[in-house]
Formats: C-alpha cells, sequence, structure tokens
C-alpha cells in the first residue's frame, strides 16, 4: 500500500473534528504529526523501491500453491538446505562465506522463508514453523531434493524440526545453529511484535518502524556477534533496508510474537526426532542462550551431539564457517551410515511419528 501526504492530511482533518471541539483545539499538533507521518511514508516507499532495485532477486524462485519461493542453489551432490533466523535472508548464509564452503562439496540450496528477501508472504496464513515446513516440504519435492540436510539458523531451527517431525522420511539429518527451542521470557518480543499487529502495525511499518529500526540496527548487530565484533563483510555486504521493507518488518514481528507459542508446542515433541541432530552454538551467545536452550535440547535428544565454540556468539555462522561445514561433514556421515545400516537391514522399519 502507497501512503501520501494528502493521505495523512485528510486523516489530520477528519480526526480534528467540528469547531470548538478539545480536538480541534489540538489541531496544529495533528496536523503537525500527520504531516510527519506522510513525510516517513514518502520516504521508506522510496528506501524500499531503492533497495529492491539495488538487489534484485540473485537466484532461482519455486511456485508452490501460488507462492513463490526464492533460493539461491550452488554446488552438486548432497543436498544441504540452508534456512535463515528471524529478520535477515539467505543473503545471511551467503555473506557468511557458508554457501560458497559448502558449495565446494555439496549441493547447497539456500532460501528466503516467507515474507524475507524476494519470497511471497501471502496473506491469510500464520506462518508458524509447521506452516513453513509445509511450504518448503513441498518446494523440494518440486525441485526433486531428497532427504537433505537441513541447516538452520535462530528462529529457522524451529521451522527445521518442524519438517524433521513432520516428514521424517523426506528429511537427512538436522544441524542446528544458535537455536531458540524452550518458551522464556523475551525482552524484544513486546518491542519487536507491534508491527504485527492489525492495522496499527500495518501503520507502523510504512512509517516509524523501517526509521526506529535503520536506528537500532548498530546496536542490534553488536548484540547479535558479541562477544566479537560484527564481521567486516557484514557490515559492508548486507542490505540493512531490505530487512527494513515493510512486508520484511511484517515477518519479522510476526515470528517475534510466535517464538514462544511456537516453542512451547514444539518442545512437547523433541523426543520424537528420530534421526542424529548435530546442535552447535556459541558459548557467548546473548541472544538465546546456550545454556537454556541448545545444552537442553541436547540432554533431551540421545542421538543429538553437541558443539559448543568458545568465544563465539549468536551469529556463529560468520565467526566460524569453517566449523559450521564440520558440522554439516558430520551431518551427511551420520545421514550415509544411517542409509548403510537400512540397506544391510532390510526389515528395518520406516521411521514414523
Amino acid at each position: 500500500m502507497k501512503y501520501s501526504i494528502e493521505h495523512f492530511s485528510g486523516l489530520a482533518r477528519r480526526a480534528i473534528g467540528p469547531p470548538g471541539s478539545l480536538m480541534r483545539q489540538r489541531a496544529p499538533l495533528l496536523i503537525a504529526m500527520g504531516t510527519a507521518l506522510a513525510a516517513m511514508a514518502v520516504f521508506v516507499q522510496y528506501r524500499t523501491r531503492k533497495t529492491e532495485q539495488e538487489n534484485p532477486p540473485a537466484g532461482k524462485f519455486v511456485e508452490v500453491d501460488g507462492t513463490r519461493l526464492h533460493y539461491l542453489e550452488r554446488g552438486q551432490g548432497q543436498a544441504v538446505v540452508l534456512l535463515h533466523g528471524n529478520g535477515t535472508m539467505a543473503q545471511d548464509f551467503d555473506i557468511s562465506g557458508v554457501v560458497d564452503i559448502a558449495a565446494n562439496k555439496y549441493r547447497v540450496l539456500a532460501f528466503d522463508r516467507p515474507g524475507y528477501g524476494h519470497t511471497d508472504l501471502p496473506a491469510g496464513k500464520v506462518w508458524d514453523p509447521q506452516a513453513q515446513a509445509e511450504l518448503l516440504h513441498r518446494a523440494l519435492q518440486q525441485l526433486g531434493v531428497e532427504r537433505p540436510i537441513i541447516v538452520a539458523h535462530s528462529w529457522g531451527t524451529l521451522v527445521a524440526i518442524a519438517l524433521a517431525l513432520e516428514y521424517p522420511e523426506a528429511i537427512g539429518n538436522l544441524v542446528l545453529l544458535s537455536g531458540y527451542y524452550y518458551p522464556t521470557p523475551r525482552l524484544d518480543v513486546p518491542l519487536l511484535s507491534p508491527p504485527a499487529i492489525p492495522v496499527i502495525g500495518h501503520l507502523m511499518r510504512y512509517t516509524l518502524s523501517p526509521l526506529i529500526g535503520r536506528l537500532m540496527w548498530p546496536a542490534m548487530l553488536k548484540k547479535l556477534f558479541a562477544p566479537t565484533k560484527t564481521s567486516e563483510r557484514f557490515k559492508e555486504e548486507y542490505p540493512v533496508w531490505m530487512t527494513l521493507r515493510p512486508v520484511q518488518l511484517k515477518a519479522s514481528a510476526t515470528e517475534v510474537a510466535l517464538m514462544i507459542p511456537s516453542a512451547h508446542k514444539l518442545k512437547q515433541r523433541y523426543r520424537e526426532l528420530v534421526m542424529p541432530v548435530v546442535i552447535m552454538a556459541g558459548a557467548g551467545d546473548l541472544h538465546a542462550l546456550t545454556r537454556l536452550h541448545s545444552e537442553r535440547l541436547h540432554k533431551q535428544l540421545p542421538e543429538s551431539e553437541l558443539i559448543v565454540v568458545p568465544g563465539v556468539g549468536h551469529m556463529i555462522q560468520h565467526a566460524v564457517p569453517e566449523q559450521v561445514l564440520s558440522a554439516i561433514d558430520k551431518a551427511v556421515a551420520n545421514n550415509t551410515s544411517k542409509k548403510f545400516a537400512k540397506l544391510q537391514n532390510p526389515t528395518t522399519r520406516p521411521f514414523s511419528i
């Protein structure tokens, strides 16, 4: 939706009311507010168009029931699917170097999840982990991707787990990076979820939220990358305003609002995971505390392997991309061993949930 100065001026005039009313006395303030909102809306529209022109799709598209998913694809061999976290997009994995490093050995597909990057965000559907898992599963079927290793970061780990629970025969193994797995109190939920609220959230996404987000961006990066410094390549190459577009703000805010209830729903089923899982996290993660999430999940999953990297924070893929590749190698080896075991024992019953 496009907003103009005339649109907000009209809203202000209607809000003022008849002569003599209290609102009429406050007319100058209301008009100033309407004008300010109009100016913000015009600027946000301009920045959105500009950043989309400067960052056209770099990959391919696959369509599932009218929803177009954008993905990057490189390399050949065993399929490895990368799922980004909240607020970012597939380009994050590319900038980290993980895509190119892994593509030397594997067929790598990095998806923009719904509403992120160049993937659609269809209205009328709650894009929780299960809904995203269904969409990605069908996309992988169309692309002929069989039993991929799913590598997911942060919020994307919830989608990866949902994929493994709902479609265990279609998924190889999981590599979970810096995940959020258990419902815990979060200050960022009341701070970052309002843009998902109907009506007022819509207005926020097209006016205030992108500007506030840009002001908060350096502090947010500092927390996400701490205790290491923010990657210079990330600072130089990541298109900030792609993240601050209204559609991506809606997707991100919705996921923030869904984070705690989604973790609560999924935690009831973690023990149903029937595949080896590599869990990897930074010891200094300030965003999803390792002891509360990764270590706890490891204790709950007998078939899991936990890798905690000292001196590293939430953005582990940027800090130690080679170690992420090693985790992928472990998952591929486990997947190969499992296939061999099934061939040796053809009476093995298929996995079920």
